[in-house]
């Protein structure tokens, strides 16, 4: 028998429907179109609108359509992994409601949070189950609501962030294709460069920390850009050197989706043409977890059974990596 791999089977995906655009944001805070566009990439992003509307929302609409796509009886999933850096709420667990909600009785679920990382994170952590031999079907969802902890009077992080989501399943492969390798890093020396200051048990909140503005995201975007620059190039391009991979025999850059200067110098040191790096920053921005699946989601017609994909991001705390994938089905 074969080696056990995990491999991705179906995908999903779901976007709000609001558009802000570069237009829009010009009117909120002291920026342009073309500022943003040079400097980031990003043209839009979507907003999710509507009372009570939380990062659930989203993955349950994600999950939904890849069910809908697959034909997966819920009933079926053994696991379900929500990555996420906006929870609905603490203590509770989104990924308890989305199972139950999307009828995944049999499931367990969990949250994994690990910034930008957390869908990458979460494909590790979904690759061991399978490959231990004791699950055959885990949903990996990627989603957050960034919105609801974006200043939109803050211009340095109101025209990176979006809201969205995307979801994989991993099952058993023994053809070899599904996850190959990893290389996944993490270093404290971020905690200060990228954060939501209070709100945690460090500074819990209170009436100071929200007039203050403590509980929006705050980014050094000098140092967070020059981290993520040198360590997600560095992991993309030691992932192909370990595993013997030249960029012909590479089809695809699976990059977080945080900023197009990040995506090209990572594509540059792995030597690769930019018909090979898949792109949605323009229009759906940093949806943070949800950026490796909605790429996945975008190209999904274009892949092929036996594709080499690269997989890299880099997430505050600091968190990065890349996996190296082999694709395991035809669209």
């Amino acid at each position: 028998m074969n080696e056990l791999k995990a491999a991705i089977t179906a995908v999903g995906a779901y976007v709000p429907d609001y558009v802000l655009t570069n237009k829009e944001l010009e009117t909120m805070v002291d920026t342009n179109d073309e500022w943003i566009t040079t400097r980031t990439g990003i043209k839009e992003r979507r907003i999710l609108k509507g009372e009570g509307k939380g990062t659930s929302f989203m993955a349950i609409k994600a999950a939904e359509d890849l069910m809908q796509k697959s034909g997966l009886n819920p009933e079926e999933i053994d696991m379900v992994i929500v990555a996420s850096a906006t929870p609905d709420m603490p203590v509770a667990a989104t990924a308890t409601y989305v199972a139950s909600q999307i009828g995944a009785v049999n499931a367990f679920s969990f949250d994994l949070q690990a910034a930008c990382s957390s869908f990458l994170y979460g494909m590790s952590t979904a690759s061991a189950y399978i490959a231990s031999g004791r699950y055959k079907k885990v949903l990996l969802i990627g989603a957050d609501k960034m919105s609801s902890i974006i200043d939109y009077t803050d211009r340095a992080t109101c025209i990176i962030f979006g809201d969205g989501a995307g979801a994989v399943l991993f099952e058993p492969n023994e053809e070899g294709l599904g996850v190959q390798d990893e290389i996944l890093r993490s270093d404290g020396i971020g905690r200060e460069f990228l954060k939501i200051e209070a709100g945690g048990s460090i500074l819990p909140a209170s009436e100071a920390t929200v007039k203050e503005k403590k509980h929006y995201v705050f980014q050094d975007g000098k140092n967070v850009f020059k981290y993520a620059v040198s360590n997600m190039a560095d992991v993309s391009a030691r992932i192909m050197e370990r595993n013997e991979l030249t960029k012909d025999d590479v089809q695809w850059l699976v990059p977080h989706q945080a900023n197009k200067r990040i995506i090209d110098a990572t594509a540059n040191r792995m030597g690769l043409e930019e018909e090979k790096v898949m792109i949605n920053i323009y229009k759906y921005g940093n949806t943070t977890s949800a950026t490796l699946p909605l790429l996945l989601a975008d190209y999904e017609k274009q892949l092929k059974k036996g594709d080499n994909l690269i997989f890299a991001a880099f997430g505050g705390g600091f968190t990065w990596g890349s996996i190296y994938l082999k694709w395991a089905y035809n669209s």
